[in-house]
């Protein structure tokens, strides 16, 4: 009731205004008509003068108007569009309105959304409580697949990666000349690494058994889950044997049906062979090489072992002179033959499993396992550690050195009651020296000997191998030394040091509630590739890369360079924010003091960097499959493109512009900058004016913006771009 009576006020003040403009118009005309007979006023300017008035007039009512349309027409449909925005989206409210109905309305709007969120938030605890169990299983085999040795990679049967471990991502996405070419990713196909003809064989051979096996009457589960094999070759030139065994499951494709099942997908998992194959080459290089080198010995030896035997009478000189070519012969022979056993010998310690591992942390288990054990008897053992090298690697069988350790220390204090025994580890040259030393008790040269020789028995653990044996599998050498002088005695192995590894294991950090690691997502299982058109696919199943760039000014025609991208990627509804392209680049021409402003790089920290020539085809490969997500990305993509030639790559994916999608979700918003944007959608901007923080924070509001496009009927790529054409804003050019 309210309302309508400021609306009809409104109505009144205008309409009072025109009144007592026409009265007023009217009594200047009636005026002006007198004078005009007295000869006053001529015919035009009384014209002027009522043209004066009508002007007026008219500027008063817009104005009444104007003022009425902004607050009841204009704020209702703000209103309707922020009320889409927090109806989608939990935890959003609606600002605070300016007239007092609308402020009554967003109030109540507000409360429905609280106790809609309260809803929400309960099924949220239901549903949460629901599937503890299940994520409490899939956190065991994400846990198991992070920890395993082996690559392992599982894709649908259209080759996107549906699952991968750390281990697959180091080896398949390293490039030729070992950088990280960022491959291997959550619905990237499988096919960039491998060749798709080798998988398609692969996978065929495995079709065929499944329909096979669904044919017998009397089927082998076993038979069933049937595998295929094959050798390949990464693009940085390892070897790979790779083990395909099927994913079966009840709604796959029809074309390998196994009674209820179907074959779903794949799962790859590999092996280096690399280092095997090469040491099989050097066996069968060693082998032919004793054929043919011992070829012209033997029989030289049996042709001289022929004459000595067939000519008993020969002559003294020419018996000597056989008998030299016998021991010449014999000597070669035996020089090969030694030669072989030595390397074959380190062939046979090179199949003795070695692993990479911290000495400072192989030192920190051992002194921590001596006294444990050491303190359970009698008499306490202490153990100290000094003068560690932090940094010092070990290939070493870890296992069996903790094992002899422990032995040499509990024999000490079981036979000489030591007290107390010390471990350091230090860099001697090429070497690593582990000393294991005490003082005030000696043992005699032969006793330590014993101890070293003699198979380790600890407590009631027993082990065939002796001291000597474990350190020779490690390619080390231990020997006993006493110091009379500072009355100390040491057991020092030399161990070789090994070299810092490149790709250490990422760490396994806990994910947010409700989420899973990133590179393990079972909600793709069944997503498709599909072979139709991009443009008439739902924009809920496309991948996206969301990038952007930093550049040394804002005019690409006149010289300026990119100096930094920034990406992200978006499968299935979720944002990879580990997998992530970043990436420097030196644009060989000085920056801007106004864009060192904004973005903070200096030319400085570009020194050294690659050109732009190196970083798009890296970049490309990262983009590959995926359609491309920026805000105002006509700027960015007139950098990109403009450096197409000269990179050798083409940026021919669709795009879509946050910005000109804002435009078709709230036309009647005064402005689209990211920052405004995100906090219309309740997103945090973070990392601002940073290529990768920048495409975070474009990503978080695309995803935003995906249900709201659907609720308008947008619900295709071809559907977006058309929309985002239409807007105003898609005008602007660069």
């Amino acid at each position: 009731m309210k309302a309508t009576r400021q609306l009809y006020r409104a109505a009144l003040l205008a309409g009072l205004f025109v009144l007592a403009v026409v009265l007023a118009a009217a009594t200047l005309m009636w005026v002006t008509e007198a004078d005009g007979r007295a000869g006053g006023w001529s015919a035009e300017g009384r014209i002027f003068v009522l043209l004066l008035l009508t002007l007026a007039g008219a500027g008063g009512a817009y104005l009444v108007i104007a003022g009425w349309y902004a607050r009841y027409v204009n704020g209702p449909l703000r209103m309707a569009e922020d009320l889409a925005a927090v109806a989608t989206h939990s935890g959003l409210r609606l600002p605070e309105q300016v007239t007092p109905e609308l402020r009554a309305l967003g109030q109540a709007a507000n409360q429905l959304l609280a106790a809609r969120d309260a809803l929400e938030r309960d099924v949220a605890e239901s549903v949460r409580e629901a599937r503890a169990s299940l994520e409490e299983e899939r956190s065991r085999l994400a846990a198991l697949m992070a920890d395993l040795s082996q690559s392992v990679v599982v894709c649908n049967l259209d080759g996107r990666v549906l699952l991968y471990n750390q281990r697959a991502k180091q080896e398949l996405s390293a490039g030729p000349d070992g950088s990280n070419g960022e491959l291997l990713g959550l619905g990237r196909s499988i096919y960039t690494v491998f060749d798709r003809a080798l998988i398609e064989h692969a996978l065929e051979r495995l079709q065929s058994a499944s329909r096979d096996a669904g044919g017998e009457a009397d089927v082998d589960r076993k038979k069933l889950l049937g595998s295929a094999q094959f050798v390949t070759a990464t693009r940085a030139g390892r070897l790979l044997r790779a083990h395909m065994s099927p994913v079966l499951g009840s709604d796959g494709q029809p074309g390998a049906q196994v009674g209820d099942l179907s074959v779903t997908g794949f799962v790859l998992v590999l092996d280096d062979v690399t280092s095997t194959n090469e040491r099989h080459a050097r066996r069968d290089a060693l082998i032919q090489s004793l054929i043919e080198g011992g070829r012209g010995p033997l029989g030289s030896l049996r042709a001289a072992a022929e004459m000595l035997s067939d000519f008993s009478d020969m002559p003294a000189q020419q018996r000597d002179r056989f008998l030299g070519v016998i021991r010449d012969e014999a000597s070669v022979l035996s020089t090969q033959f030694e030669t072989a056993a030595a390397a074959f010998s380190n062939d046979l310690r090179e199949r003795w499993l070695l692993e990479e591992i911290l000495g400072a942390e192989l030192v920190e288990v051992a002194a921590r396992r001596i006294a444990e054990r050491g303190n359970a008897g009698q008499h306490k053992l202490a153990v100290k550690s000094e003068q560690i090298d932090e940094g010092l690697w070990l290939r070493v069988d870890s296992f069996g050195l903790l094992q002899a350790l422990s032995y040499l220390a509990l024999r000490l204090q079981d036979e000489y009651e030591v007290r107390e025994v010390r471990l350091s580890l230090q860099r001697s040259g090429h070497l690593a020296q582990l000393d294991l030393y005490w003082t005030g008790t000696f043992l005699n040269n032969e006793a330590a000997m014993i101890w070293l020789q003699d198979p380790m028995n600890i407590g009631s653990e027993s082990s065939p191998l002796s001291v000597v044996d474990v350190i020779e599998r490690c390619n080390g050498e231990i020997w006993f030394q006493r110091e009379r002088v500072s009355h100390r005695a040491f057991f020092r192995t030399m161990l070789p040091a090994a070299d810092a590894p490149k790709d250490l294991p990422r760490a396994i950090v806990s994910a947010a509630e409700g989420e899973r690691p990133e590179f393990y997502d079972f909600d793709i299982f069944h997503w498709s590739g599909g072979s139709h058109e991009l443009d008439d696919r739902p924009l809920a199943e496309l991948s996206y890369t969301v990038f952007d760039t930093e550049t040394t000014g804002l005019e690409p025609s006149a010289g300026d360079e990119i100096i930094q991208i920034g990406a992200t990627r978006i499968v299935n509804r979720r944002l990879l924010r580990h997998e992530c392209f970043d990436q420097l680049v030196d644009p060989k021409r000085p920056l801007s003091q106004q864009s060192v402003k904004v973005h903070g790089i200096t030319r400085e920290v570009l020194t050294g960097q690659p050109v732009i020539a190196t970083v798009l085809p890296t970049f490309h490969a990262f983009c590959a499959d995926t359609v491309l997500v920026g805000h105002n990305a006509a700027f960015d993509m007139r950098f990109l493109q403009m450096k197409e030639r000269q990179s050798g790559v083409r940026f021919d994916q669709p795009v879509l512009d946050t910005l000109l999608l804002s435009a078709v979700l709230q036309p009647n918003h005064n402005t689209h900058r990211l920052e405004a944007i995100a906090e219309r959608l309740g997103v945090s901007v973070f990392g601002r004016h940073t290529a990768l923080g920048d495409a975070m924070v474009t990503g978080e509001v695309f995803l935003k913006m995906l249900p709201l496009l659907a609720e308008m009927g947008i619900t295709t790529l071809r559907q977006a771009r058309e929309a985002s054409q239409r807007t105003y804003h898609a005008r602007l050019k660069y």
